[in-house]
């Protein structure tokens, strides 16, 4: 444990306990009468966090390594199935710590947004796939940057130039990343109304003049590149570069958050455990810019 990641671990307890002081409405429902938790709801937002940024995928794992390391920021551990149980209750905590984190940063107001898809892997083998409690919303799609086909998801993320994560879904392979973006700011409709004018780069597969006249009547500005056939298209210059934003953003997510091996087992278990990931890219740049370092686009300094 880094001292950095100390310093975020305690910054990210006191918000997310400041918040549900103020709103407790917003902690995951539990029986009136009944035995109070040991371990708090901001606690268990602030391990889930841990747990992703020093890249342990196994509960178990990570509830033993947390006993050992932690015992000065977690004075009482529950076992892997009491924390996997109440992480799946605390999904809807998650996303409202990662919005109010997100808000609070000097990037939020960023007048331009990249917008891409990424595959999430839900299972490989036919054995595996038939009896899935994720079957009918996972399902079979094709990565084209890996040139395959897989069974599972797609994160779909809206983020600003820094790779701060602004809006997201989660949905099947085969989603329409164009009405999936749609149905995202229609979601946002109060983020979206209080930027007009604001960019939205995206790759070849934003495209169709219907869509782009919907982006339009939101004041929002498309620039991608031009797809075969088509005249070169205004900002193309600028594309390759700002492109590679959510590229990086999309490599921290696989990589260094292990993002694809979420070993989520049913549509309340993967959920959470992308929002998990999600909160924690959230965290270590909120943290950087509150601190007033440069926001990183990789998390290698909170590594242990």
């Amino acid at each position: 444990m880094t001292p950095d990641l100390d310093s975020l671990a305690t910054a990210l307890y006191v918000t997310t306990d400041d918040l549900l002081t103020e709103s407790p409405h917003l902690a995951p429902w539990r029986p009136e009468i009944g035995i109070e938790p040991r371990l708090s709801d901001a606690e268990l937002v602030t391990l889930a966090v841990m747990q992703a940024l020093l890249g342990f995928t196994s509960e178990r794992r990570w509830i033993r390594y947390a006993s050992s390391h932690l015992r000065h920021l977690f004075p009482y551990l529950p076992g892997q199935s009491g924390y996997n149980r109440r992480l799946r209750k605390a999904a809807d905590l998650i996303a409202r710590v990662n919005r109010l984190l997100a808000a609070s940063t000097s990037l939020w107001t960023d007048n331009v947004w990249v917008v891409d898809s990424t595959p999430i892997e839900c299972g490989r083998s036919r054995e595996t796939v038939k009896p899935s409690d994720l079957a009918g919303w996972a399902e079979y799609g094709y990565c084209a940057s890996h040139s395959r086909f897989f069974w599972g998801l797609r994160l779909h993320l809206v983020c600003t130039l820094h790779g701060l994560p602004v809006a997201f879904a989660l949905t099947g392979a085969k989603a329409d990343e164009r009405t999936t973006l749609l149905d995202i700011l229609d979601a946002e409709s109060d983020l979206v109304g209080a930027r007009p004018g604001q960019t939205l780069i995206g790759d070849k597969n934003y495209f169709g003049a219907s869509f782009e006249r919907e982006l339009a009547e939101l004041e929002i500005r498309l620039l991608r590149p031009a797809r075969k056939g088509e005249a070169q298209r205004a900002g193309s210059q600028l594309f390759k570069p700002l492109r590679q934003v959510i590229e990086s953003v999309n490599d921290t997510f696989k990589g260094q958050l292990d993002l694809e091996r979420h070993d989520g087992r049913t549509p309340g278990g993967v959920m959470v455990r992308v929002l998990q990931r999600i909160l924690a890219l959230t965290a270590a740049i909120w943290h950087n810019d509150q601190a007033s370092q440069p926001v990183m686009r990789s998390l290698t300094a909170y590594d242990h």
